[in-house]
C-alpha cells in the first residue's frame, strides 16, 4: 500500500448494513475500521442524561459530553469510550437510535465527529461508514461507496439482528415505518457523492457485498500506490 493513509468511505441510510459491512472489509483487507456513527451515538447517550427531549437539543445539549469520549483502537476497529469504558449496549439502546437524527442534525456535533474520524485516520488506512463521509468528512477517499436497499429488507435485517430470529411481517411493517421516518430526517447528511460506487444491497448476502467491496478497494489501492510511484 501507499505510504499515505488511503480511506474507504462508505455512505448510505440507517439499516444498510454500512458498519457490520465496513467492520468485514476491514478485517479482509487487514485494516481499521472507524464507525462514525458510533461517536454521534455516543454524544446522544450522554445528551439523553442532561436533556431527555431531543427535540429542544441544542449544540450545547449534544457537545456538553463529548470531552468524556474518546476513541481507541482495537484489534480492528476504533472503539469509541465513554469515561474511558466501552458500552454497546447503552450505544444501541432504543432511546439513542431515537435521539440519534437529532443530534446528527446539529452542524456543530457534526463538526466534532467528522474532526475525530479524520483524526483516527491520519495514520493508518482505514474504512469509514457513516454520514457524510465520501461528501464531507473525505472528499478525496480512495474509494467511495454508497450503499442502498429497499426499505422492507433493510428493516428485516434490523430486525433480525436485533431479536436474533426472523421477524413477523407485522413488526418489519412497524419497523419499516421507523425507517422511512428516519430517512426523511436524515436527508441531508444521507447525500450520495458523485464520484461514488452505488451498491444496492436488496438481493445480496453481506458475504456478497463484502467480496464486492473488497475487490474494488483491492484495484482502487492498486491504482493509488501506481498513482503514487511507490
Amino acid at each position: 500500500m501507499s505510504a499515505r493513509p488511503l480511506v474507504i468511505a462508505i455512505d448510505g441510510p440507517a439499516a444498510s448494513g454500512k458498519s457490520s459491512t465496513a467492520q468485514w472489509v476491514a478485517r479482509q483487507l487487514g485494516i481499521h475500521h472507524v464507525d462514525s456513527g458510533a461517536l454521534y451515538r455516543a454524544l446522544t447517550a450522554l445528551a439523553l442524561e442532561r436533556n431527555a427531549d431531543p427535540v429542544s437539543w441544542t449544540a450545547v445539549d449534544a457537545l456538553a459530553g463529548s470531552g468524556r469520549i474518546t476513541m481507541t483502537p482495537g484489534e480492528r476497529t476504533f472503539i469509541p469510550l465513554v469515561d474511558g469504558v466501552r458500552d454497546d449496549d447503552r450505544l444501541r439502546a432504543a432511546d439513542v437510535t431515537a435521539g440519534v437524527s437529532a443530534v446528527a442534525r446539529i452542524a456543530e456535533a457534526r463538526t466534532w465527529v467528522n474532526e475525530q474520524v479524520r483524526a483516527a485516520a491520519r495514520t493508518t488506512t482505514v474504512v469509514v461508514d457513516g454520514r457524510d463521509i465520501g461528501t464531507a468528512v473525505f472528499p478525496d477517499a480512495t474509494l467511495k461507496i454508497f450503499l442502498v436497499a429497499d426499505p422492507w429488507e433493510r428493516a428485516r435485517r434490523r430486525l433480525r439482528q436485533r431479536l436474533g430470529r426472523a421477524p413477523a411481517d407485522n413488526e418489519i411493517a412497524k419497523e419499516t415505518e421507523l425507517l422511512v421516518r428516519r430517512d426523511a430526517a436524515d436527508q441531508m447528511q444521507t447525500v450520495q457523492a458523485r464520484d461514488s460506487i452505488l451498491l444496492d444491497t436488496t438481493y445480496l448476502t453481506q458475504a456478497d457485498q463484502v467480496s464486492r467491496i473488497v475487490a474494488l478497494a483491492r484495484a482502487a489501492f492498486g491504482h493509488a500506490k501506481d498513482a503514487d510511484g511507490s
